[in-house]
């Protein structure tokens, strides 16, 4: 059958796609059972815990949910008895839920808890108090008996500061505990470090690092941790006279490939020691691939279906829990057997049609500060045919972040464009993790310069490549993303839509309502205020929406408190005095990225709806 780019008919609905591969929340070998956090989207987005017995651990209406550094992760964890600890999104309290269903406060109202870890029966978290001047964050051991609940004094504090936490860890004697840990002012990629302390007390040390990720302990007198002092994440080995380095960190194993990226949520784990010294870990080079590392450093590949952002969550002898999406597989959580080689699809990761969802082409574009990777999805569909002499319009993605990336992944929300004859470019511009730290740094007080001026030398190579219809190509993106497709639209000349969703619009004003996390996150990518302050009138799109010459549709969560319902209503009221082509749309109970899937669908349809309207085919929804 024959039908223009835009107007095929598709099996992926909104609909499908909100419902589509599950969003894995971490996962732990709980006895002989397997347990992993899960999104609902026809819930609200509401975290569940679920088990490979086919149980629900974790009721409605319970959501475990965290809001440390507003993003959240580590939002629960289990014991091997099978008592789950995880942390309410309504509340931000600790509760035990046992499995006899006995449910019990762990903390007080106030703060905010994450990154959850149970060792040795005791409980880990970081704790991040907003009632306080200035605001403390601190790695906590929580007791187990429920007495900090109604005394916030039971809770012992291992460290605490104005500065941020992660990943912290007990050693295996359990006298002291590691973590890394940033300083208000910047964010982690620009200057965590490895700090250990007793449990007992005394003064934390610090281990010489640059941007340390997630320390585990290999055994009582040694570390590892991820650093990238070479310009490339790579494991790390200390040995530890107590609380003190005996010398100085060694790399084990590095490549021209990233262990780590962005720590956004205290939830990733990028490796697992297994207990016979070897490592399971995550190497990233645009995709990923999961290698396991022998003590001597000797390296091998472990083949599995997920490559893209792929989460070591837990090990159990041999077992080990993997989570991720793929290029050739839907998002899941497989069970790996390091000593068979079997592997176990737990939950999702099921292989996607290639007819329908095709791997998508990695490809590298020459743009103004150097090479530009992408991955393309061109249009997909067995069942239809166009003309020889049409080319297709395509959509340029672009992630948040903007210290973030994209792997290539095969995906519902990209086939619901591919299949209807809308082709889709995911840029990583200049600035991205996964490719270095040269890379990401290229980013470095050119924010709205680099990106904009990449994702825009992306877009011309695919339509110089006679790959694209040159007047068909349209911009999204989210958050930071949504900035660079605001910027890109000021700039004018490439895109003939763009698609904001709780973009950024205006420097100033982010810099007013962001939050403690990000709120010196600026500063790197642009500069400093007030020194800076032209700039980031100069830089905002807000200042310059009277470049902006074609449609634009605005996507906004009520609740987002990273980027505010401000940011797009400022931008809405700026093209309507104009009188721009605009849509603006907000989903009141949203936060910053839409979780319900009635929010999804919606959002789908109107961006497929818009760029009909705009590309002139009619969508079949």
């Amino acid at each position: 059958m024959s039908s223009p780019y835009g107007s095929w008919p598709s099996p992926f609905s909104a609909a499908s796609v909100a419902a589509s591969s599950p969003r894995i929340d971490g996962a732990r070998f709980v006895g002989t059972e397997i347990w992993w956090g899960e999104s609902v989207p026809a819930e609200k987005g509401r975290v569940t815990v679920r088990s490979s017995s086919g149980a629900e651990i974790l009721p409605a209406p319970w959501n475990a949910r965290s809001r440390v550094h507003e993003y959240g992760g580590g939002s629960w964890t289990a014991d091997d008895r099978g008592t789950l600890y995880f942390v309410d999104a309504g509340d931000q309290r600790v509760r035990r839920l046992t499995r006899g269903g006995d449910l019990t406060a762990l903390t007080a109202p106030g703060p905010s808890h994450g990154g959850l870890r149970v060792q040795n029966g005791r409980l880990l978290a970081v704790r991040e108090d907003l009632s306080t001047t200035p605001h403390l964050r601190a790695i906590v051991e929580i007791p187990l008996d429920g007495s900090a609940a109604e005394d916030a004094s039971a809770i012992k504090v291992v460290v605490q500061g104005d500065g941020f936490f992660a990943h912290p860890a007990l050693s295996p004697d359990g006298t002291r505990v590691s973590w890394v840990a940033w300083d208000r002012g910047r964010m982690p990629w620009e200057g965590a470090r490895v700090q250990v302390v007793r449990v007992d007390g005394g003064t934390p040390h610090t281990i010489p690092s640059r941007a340390a990720l997630q320390p585990e302990w290999l055994s009582d007198t040694e570390l590892v941790f991820a650093d990238d002092p070479e310009g490339r994440w790579a494991l790390h080995l200390v040995a530890l006279d107590g609380v003190v380095a005996a010398g100085p960190a060694r790399p084990h194993a590095p490549s021209e490939a990233d262990t780590g990226y962005g720590l956004w949520v205290l939830g990733n784990r990028w490796y697992q020691p297994l207990e016979d010294g070897r490592i399971v870990a995550v190497r990233t080079n645009g995709r990923d691939e999961v290698v396991m590392i022998d003590a001597d450093g000797g390296v091998s590949v472990i083949d599995l279906p997920g490559d893209g952002h792929v989460s070591i969550d837990a090990v159990d002898g041999t077992r080990v829990l993997v989570s991720g999406n793929g290029s050739r597989a839907a998002a899941g959580l497989w069970c790996v057997d390091v000593g068979s080689g079997e592997v176990v699809a737990v939950r999702g990761g099921d292989p996607v049609d290639p007819l329908w969802m095709p791997a998508a082409m990695p490809i590298e574009i020459d743009g103004p500060h150097g090479a530009v990777h992408a991955f393309a999805y061109p249009p997909a569909n067995p069942e239809t045919t166009v003309s020889d002499d049409e080319l297709p319009p395509y959509i340029v993605l672009v992630h948040g972040g903007p210290t973030a990336h994209v792997t290539g992944a095969a995906s519902a929300a990209i086939a619901f464009y591919t299949s209807r004859g809308i082709g889709v470019l995911d840029v990583n511009y200049g600035g991205s993790t996964g490719y270095g730290r040269e890379y990401r740094e290229r980013l470095d007080g050119q924010w709205g310069v680099v990106d904009v001026d990449d994702v825009i030398a992306a877009a011309r190579g695919l339509a110089d490549a006679g790959l694209a219809d040159p007047d068909r190509i349209a911009i999204r993106g989210g958050s930071a993303g949504g900035w660079t497709v605001l910027s890109a639209l000021v700039r004018g000349g490439t895109f003939a839509a763009g698609i904001s969703r709780y973009g950024v619009a205006d420097l100033r004003m982010l810099a007013a309502e962001t939050h403690d996390f990000e709120a010196s996150y600026i500063d790197g990518l642009v500069g400093p205020l007030p020194e800076y302050e032209q700039l980031y009138i100069e830089r905002s799109p807000l200042t310059h929406t009277d470049r902006i010459a074609v449609p634009v549709l605005l996507l906004q969560g009520g609740e987002d408190r990273v980027v505010p319902p401000s940011q797009s209503e400022a931008i809405r009221d700026a093209l309507a005095a104009r009188g721009i082509d605009h849509e603006y749309v907000l989903y009141p109970a949203e936060g910053h990225g839409f979780r319900s899937g009635d929010t999804i669908v919606d959002a789908l349809e109107r961006e497929l709806t818009f760029l009909g309207r705009v590309f002139g085919f009619e969508p079949r929804l």
